[in-house]
């Protein structure tokens, strides 16, 4: 009952980069309350980001993550924007984006998890598999991101290692193999067992809120040794579940792991620093470097030349007192420098970036350079929108990132009718951040805003009021959900939009819009009108 194989750490294997720096870009995903924002945190602790634990919370009654930034974000507890963290550590530069913690916002989710190379999936001990999170899987799933599992809050009381395991397997359809081994949970938790280095870790006599405790070095499981760390039941119980996890679970395999079909799992605590550095040192040596990219004419290579990037999230005044908008650009390849010239191929002009960004949650710092794998922040003018390429070769552009058609229609009623040009402007920004749609009906003046979740509709009127001091609500409207439209007929298409001109919209760039008032008839008019597209999404082009 030896420590696992470390034979797999080979080159090959980890797609290192030859002749450029090493990146990890990674999302986190979780259901809420799993303790996404505090592993956050310790990640950034670790990384050296931070110095003591609690910096990035705000002092007060709202006790957020700085990267919870919004007012309705410090309200509500949870996350609903995308925020990106540059960290180092021992060498390696990660690059940590933070998904929103609410389905609503599975829009904003899905295209931020175009703009990474693997995930760290964090599970509730208690709670195993929830809903969001299985919904974020299979967002990965269907880009193959290679995810690493992380199984939190071991030192509460929750449910069995063994049963935590099959569920993901089973629940995931995804192979799993053990990096860790929990020493007992909730009551009985005496350490964490690194079937990887083959150490201990314990905790400290004291509960202080953070790991004090130590780590002792074995040669394996069957070190006799051991037995003067733990309690005999400890002991007992860890030779039992841990020889038995490793032979009845396979061994880590990284071609499975970057295919997407196996997950390492790692057990730990994130506020008392359980598996945290191992958690670090399994993004270092198994996550795989930047990767390369889809676009139109093929795929990228992180190690072609040209500089290209594409833009998977606009963010509107992040800094109010600036009424600033950040366009985020994954860079996909090349050596970029600032002040260069990059072409906007979906408006055939150049754009010069003269002061790209780093970030750490709100705070900011100017980048003279970036490589593939960096998200580097481009503040502009509504000039970029998500889904937007920059590159120095005309032929890229990139593809999968498109907007969705939405779920909930709603009308827009201003309260003061003097602040028509105000609610334009809010709703063009917010519908540039590729979080809500807008459309402008053929028949009213009425804008009609399209959401996927309602929690959508309430940050919008709270960004509304504290941002652009616009009063507005939103009214039932007749329609329930929305299609693209378009025909290889341009006759055909111009005779259905004639036809029903009162249920036709168009989107902010002048695209047809079939707005239907259920499911069925947009079933009926699909049926009925073979030669009409009917589309959930549109990429920009």
């Amino acid at each position: 009952m030896g420590g696992v194989n470390l034979d797999f750490r080979t080159p090959d294997m980890l797609n290192r980069p030859t002749g450029r720096p090493d990146r990890r870009t990674f999302a986190i995903i979780s259901h809420p309350d799993a303790g996404k924002t505090t592993l956050t945190e310790k990640l950034l602790l670790f990384g050296g980001a931070i110095h003591l634990a609690g910096e990035v919370k705000a002092r007060g009654q709202n006790r957020r993550a700085k990267s919870d930034w919004m007012k309705i974000e410090q309200q509500r507890g949870i996350s609903v924007t995308s925020s990106v963290m540059t960290f180092e550590h021992q060498g390696v530069t990660f690059n940590l984006l933070d998904t929103p913690g609410h389905e609503d916002f599975s829009e904003d989710t899905y295209r931020t998890l175009t703009a990474v190379d693997s995930a760290v999936m964090v599970i509730d001990a208690a709670r195993g598999i929830e809903t969001q999170t299985r919904k974020l899987f299979e967002v990965c799933r269907l880009r193959n991101v290679p995810i690493i599992t992380f199984v939190n809050k071991v030192d509460r009381e929750g449910r069995e290692p063994f049963e935590l395991m099959d569920e993901i397997a089973d629940k995931l359809a995804l192979d799993v193999a053990p990096m860790s081994w929990p020493v007992g949970m909730g009551g009985t938790f005496e350490g964490i067992f690194d079937l990887i280095g083959n150490k201990l870790h314990r905790p400290a006599a004291t509960d202080s809120g953070h790991f004090e405790g130590d780590s002792l070095p074995f040669s394996g499981l069957d070190d006799p040794k051991l037995g003067e760390a733990v309690s005999p039941e400890g002991l007992a119980k860890l030779h039992e579940e841990a020889g038995l996890a490793l032979g009845a679970y396979p061994q880590f395999d990284s071609d499975a792991y970057l295919n997407g079909d196996l997950t390492p799992v790692y057990f730990g605590s994130a506020l008392k620093e359980f598996g945290v550095a191992e958690l670090i040192a399994a993004l270092t040596a198994l996550a795989p470097s930047p990767l390369p990219q889809p676009s139109a004419t093929g795929t990228v290579d992180p190690d072609d030349k040209a500089v290209s990037g594409f833009i998977f999230k606009v963010q509107a005044n992040m800094n109010p007192q600036h009424r600033d908008r950040v366009a985020f650009m994954r860079l996909c390849s090349g050596r970029f420098r600032r002040g260069m010239k990059l072409l906007q191929p979906s408006t055939g002009k150049s754009i010069a970036v003269h002061s790209p960004i780093l970030f750490f949650a709100q705070n900011r710092e100017l980048a003279d350079e970036a490589f593939p794998g960096d998200i580097i922040g481009i503040p502009n003018h509504g000039t970029l929108r998500v889904g937007d390429t920059l590159t120095e070769d005309e032929a890229i552009r990139f593809t999968g990132l498109p907007n969705f058609a939405p779920e909930i229609l709603r009308r827009v009623m201003l309260v003061d009718p003097t602040k028509t040009k105000q609610l334009r402007k809010a709703l063009d920004d917010m519908a540039e951040e590729g979080v809500t749609q807008v459309f402008h009906p053929q028949i009213g003046s009425q804008w009609i805003v399209g959401v996927v979740g309602q929690l959508q509709l309430e940050v919008l009127i709270s960004r509304l009021e504290v941002e652009y001091k616009v009063d507005a609500r939103f009214e039932a409207s007749p329609w329930d959900t929305a299609r693209w439209i378009a025909s290889d007929s341009e006759a055909d298409l111009k005779a259905f939009i004639g036809t029903h001109r009162n249920a036709v919209a168009t989107d902010r760039d002048g695209a047809p819009v079939f707005m239907a008032k259920d499911m069925w008839e947009l079933n009926f008019h699909e049926n009925r009108n073979p030669t009409i597209r009917f589309t959930a999404t549109k990429e920009r082009v």
